[in-house]
């Protein structure tokens, strides 16, 4: 409503792009003298808002975007009631609503969070096929001839990377898989010993990433959770195979055959999964098995180790930085969790145009947009830490500033 107001004052529908049928039954429907707001009357305030989209996107941009500023990109999805949507396809549903028809949506933020746009995609879209679309987005509509952009490893893969981002002359800070780190320590690249008191290490690996810096980090308390959480999974494991050895062993309908007994021990180590981790021996009336210490080590070896790779120089963002560019990320998943949870709640979506179903997303974007504007100019009144998080070091935790805690 506010961001309409800025637009066009003087349109009919900028008091009425951000309000429902119940705002008459608050103080903000008596405060701009309302009246009643029919159903239609709001489909027409939504149709004018969508046909604003690009200026509303390029004036946000303008504000909080220069040459040369990292972008933050990742994607998230909700469902959608009902099948006559074109964007409604069935996919990944990241809900776990399996029979539901999803939507997915991008969304680009500054490097302090605030929202700049959204974008809507069908719903089987993969998150890395939405890379380009950005790249003309940043490059063609802001206008921004430097840029960096920031996203996930499952964003910014190396398909990515190579077809899209190099060719457009775009950087990008992002991370590497697990597969890709146990290649670089299998071959002495990467090592826990290290490590110093700031979990840092920067490497360089001319052979597979030319270019590019890479900058390996050590989150200790990851690892203890990760040691933690595979001994668990060990132990379930091995209670299940128990479960099943018991039953091969009874006196009465015991379980015979190899076939049958491979079956149950495949759904055991399947469930927690920890077949890689147990060397297990079949037999038609018998069942054994041992741990794979030297797997369980490997795997231990790399507990809490994360590597983030980036095309910028040294001089132009120091490692600490770079580290914590990635970790900004996670203030577009804090907005993902505003959209998607109780504060906006833009889900399910029940329109069934794709007009709409954009139109529906950009009002939930500018929503969050002035709630989080609300948010830091009213932090003292709602107890929330007004200080930047006190940490030695970018990979460890967030604490509270002293004020906070006072």
């Amino acid at each position: 409503m506010i961001v309409a107001h800025l637009l066009d004052p003087q349109s009919k529908y900028a008091t009425a792009c951000r309000l429902d049928p119940r705002t008459t039954a608050i103080s903000l429907g008596a405060e701009l003298s309302l009246g009643n707001v029919t159903e239609n009357e709001l489909y027409e305030a939504m149709d004018w808002l969508l046909a604003r989209q690009t200026a509303l996107e390029k004036r946000l941009s303008q504000r909080h975007l220069t040459d040369g500023d990292l972008v933050l990109y990742d994607v998230s999805s909700t469902w959608f009631e009902g099948r006559t949507c074109p964007l409604a396809r069935y996919g990944h549903s990241r809900d776990g609503k399996r029979h539901r028809l999803p939507l997915v949506f991008g969304l680009l933020c500054d490097q302090a969070g605030r929202p700049i746009a959204v974008e809507a995609f069908p719903g089987n879209t993969g998150d890395p096929a939405t890379v380009a679309s950005q790249i003309t987005r940043l490059r063609q509509r802001f206008g921004l001839s430097r840029v960096a952009l920031v996203g996930d490893r499952g964003m910014l893969t190396e398909a990515r990377i190579q077809k899209d981002l190099k060719p457009a002359d775009i950087d990008w800070i992002s991370a590497l898989r697990k597969p890709a780190i146990r290649k670089l320590t299998d071959q002495g690249l990467v090592s826990p010993e290290w490590f110093d008191d700031r979990h840092m290490a920067a490497i360089e690996c001319e052979e597979w990433y030319p270019g590019e810096r890479l900058i390996v980090c050590r989150n200790p308390f990851l690892a203890e959770e990760c040691q933690r959480k595979r001994e668990d999974l060990l132990q379930a494991t091995e209670q299940g195979l128990r479960v099943v050895t018991e039953a091969i062993q009874r006196p009465k309908r015991a379980y015979r055959g190899k076939e049958r007994i491979q079956r149950r021990v495949d759904k055991v180590l399947d469930k927690h999964r920890m077949r890689k981790h147990f060397l297990v021996t079949i037999a038609d009336d018998s069942l054994t098995w041992q741990r794979r210490d030297e797997n369980i080590r490997k795997e231990a070896a790399l507990d809490g180790i994360y590597l983030i790779r980036t095309s910028l120089p040294a001089t132009q963002i120091s490692d600490e930085k770079t580290v914590q560019a990635y970790k900004n990320l996670s203030s577009v998943e804090r907005a993902f969790q505003c959209f998607k949870a109780s504060d906006l709640r833009i889900r399910p979506i029940h329109h069934r145009t794709s007009d709409r179903v954009k139109a529906h997303l950009l009002i939930g974007m500018l929503a969050y947009y002035v709630e989080r504007h609300m948010r830091e100019l009213l932090a003292p009144l709602i107890f929330a830490d007004e200080e930047k998080p006190q940490r030695k070091s970018p990979v460890d935790p967030a604490r509270l500033s002293s004020s906070a805690r006072k």
